[in-house]
């Protein structure tokens, strides 16, 4: 290993935007651990980087294996220099229509599964008094619709929790906090929807512009690659023509 390059854990690694930041990084001569629970899809995008990578089975709903897969990582490469929650799920539903496992396994992702990645990772970061924590947020989580009040929530909380970690450990530590926040990203996210009358909804959906991952990809590595003294504390990205 190159004492140059630094080691970035993505979550969610095995498609869409962490994939991308994943591809990204890789491009910029990081050292890319992919973290998530579909091993095969990882593997096959392994093959396909440009630098050292790692693959890790990681499910951010189980504190058990985010802490497994962590240990993994700091067996082989003693350190983690930046860590890209992207992990997460948008089943998105009408409250009235009253999908309680959904709203709750929004949460055990996108809030849940974030804080146990953090917390894995902290003893690590503080003991380097350095690291680059970047939470893949979304818009939803300033700009709430019908439909998206929970996955809404959830993403509000993720970059309310960045401004706190900020606040906390930059200081000390010298840790620096990003929350990327985009809009609509051309993925998969949207097949996790079940409600079917959100789904039938004419006014959701539809052809509106969107975003390829690469973009996001390049606004966080936007982020981790200015100086440290220098801290990108949000990153909002919408398509062209959405205000």
């Amino acid at each position: 290993m190159s004492e140059e390059m630094k080691i970035a854990v993505i979550t969610g690694g095995s498609s869409g935007i962490g994939e991308g930041i994943a591809r990204k990084l890789s491009e910029e001569k990081y050292i890319v651990v992919l973290a998530s629970r579909s091993l095969d899809k990882m593997k096959k995008i392994q093959k396909e980087l440009p630098s050292e990578s790692m693959v890790v089975e990681m499910d951010v709903s189980s504190t058990e294996s985010v802490s497994k897969a962590f240990n993994e990582v700091m067996e082989k490469y003693k350190r983690i220099d930046v860590l890209v929650n992207s992990a997460g799920i948008m089943p998105l539903t009408y409250l009235k229509n009253r999908h309680l496992d959904e709203w709750l396994n929004t949460v055990e992702v996108n809030v849940k599964g974030t804080l146990r990645c953090i917390y894995s990772v902290l003893p690590v970061m503080k003991q380097l008094k350095n690291g680059h924590i970047v939470n893949i947020a979304s818009v939803d989580g300033k700009e709430i619709f019908a439909g998206g009040a929970v996955y809404g929530a959830s993403k509000a909380a993720v970059i309310e929790l960045s401004k706190a970690m900020r606040m906390e450990l930059s200081p000390e530590f010298n840790i620096r906090v990003t929350a990327i926040e985009p809009g609509t990203v051309e993925t998969d996210l949207r097949n996790d929807i079940t409600d079917q009358e959100l789904l039938d909804d004419k006014n959701y959906g539809g052809d509106e512009p969107k975003l390829k991952t690469s973009h996001i990809a390049d606004a966080v590595f936007y982020a981790i690659s200015q100086p440290e003294s220098v801290n990108v504390n949000e990153l909002l990205v919408k398509p062209t023509g959405k205000s």
